[in-house]
């Protein structure tokens, strides 16, 4: 038996949509999978931003994380990301400054720097003429946390005067802020403010440990954030059998190589429609195996060693796992089943 301590254990959620299920049951679900994290002891729930995909309905996190706090009380809850160049940063601001005055000291502010969906998506996004830019991605994150703070950022006019602005107008504690990533520059940027840093592991382990060095390597401390810190985030189903586990991992992996192929997407599959699919659908088998060994399935012990020998490997305390746990035909559309005995079965 291994000495190595269990890493803490944080959600990512993406709010999936099942065939037949409406938003409202995708959303339900996921709020009631966010109380049992919170009521198993899990550090963090944050919620991703995308943006006109059948089986995603996390398209504005700030939104489902005032749903998120509302329902729990210990948990820190937050966004896995929101991002940047679809938002005004004073409209960001003020929307984690008025979460932070909701649930103080557990709102978490993860931001990333991809658009989060096609490119016609992200031009209606832009519409509005306020919206932020890739190129002032940098300046963009350095306002936020000015804006967001109990002082306030202060505007300088070429005529001399000052203007200032407050997110929230009485702030006593700030949002913590994350940089999300899959890239070098996202990790060396991260590095350069000073903040915490989160590669997307979940999504592309490419690069990963490169980044990782590039992040730890080129922190510069502040007293704030002293010490670098990080975690990985890992795509995880756990259920009693193996067998189970690759049954429910079954869906989200042939709708990540549908993605992946730029094939038509659609509603996730349950269990008994993906393996009824992978039987006539010989041509995604290569893409689905090769996503499969990237994540961490079979039963709950099974899952705790990959995570606990990932976070050895790469020197992090923490894992935020993705449970991808696909839904049985007969279990009910408001709740996330296969997903909750995931953290039920690796909690602790």
């Amino acid at each position: 038996m291994s000495d190595t301590p269990a890493p803490a254990l944080s959600v990512l959620d993406l709010v999936p949509v099942r065939t037949g299920q409406t938003s409202a049951q995708a959303v339900a679900a996921s709020l009631g999978l966010a109380q049992r994290a919170d009521e198993l002891g899990y550090r963090r729930y944050w919620f991703a931003e995308h943006h006109n995909m059948p089986a995603v309905a996390s398209t504005t996190p700030p939104v489902l994380i005032a749903a998120a706090a509302a329902r729990t009380h210990r948990i820190r809850v937050g966004s896995g990301g929101v991002m940047l160049p679809n938002h005004a940063p004073l409209v960001v601001a003020e929307q984690f400054a008025a979460l932070e005055a909701i649930a103080p000291g557990r709102i978490d502010l993860g931001i990333g720097r991809a658009p989060g969906s096609d490119p016609v998506i992200t031009q209606l996004l832009r519409q509005s003429g306020t919206s932020s830019d890739v190129e002032r991605f940098p300046q963009h994150i350095h306002d936020i946390l000015a804006l967001a703070s109990p002082e306030g950022a202060s505007l300088q006019f070429t005529s001399g005067g000052t203007y200032d602005v407050h997110a929230t107008p009485a702030a006593t504690s700030t949002p913590e802020v994350w940089l999300l990533g899959s890239s070098d520059y996202s990790a060396q940027l991260a590095a350069s403010l000073g903040l915490p840093y989160v590669f997307a592991n979940h999504f592309s382990g490419e690069g990963l440990e490169r980044a990782l060095d590039l992040y730890r390597q080129g922190f510069v401390a502040s007293e704030a954030h002293p010490q670098p810190r990080t975690f990985l985030t890992m795509n995880v189903v756990a259920a009693p059998t193996a067998d189970e586990a690759e049954a429910r991992a079954l869906p989200q992996a042939r709708m990540m190589a549908r993605l992946r192929g730029n094939r038509p997407l659609t509603a996730l599959e349950t269990v008994e429609q993906a393996a009824a699919a992978e039987a006539v659908d010989q041509l995604a088998a290569p893409i689905i195996d090769g996503i499969r060994r990237r994540w961490a399935i079979g039963t709950g012990s099974d899952v705790t060693a990959a995570l606990t020998a990932l976070a050895a490997q790469y020197g992090v305390d923490e894992i935020m796992v993705s449970p991808v746990s696909g839904a049985y035909d007969a279990e009910p559309m408001d709740a996330a089943t296969g997903r909750i005995q995931t953290l039920e079965l690796i909690a602790g």
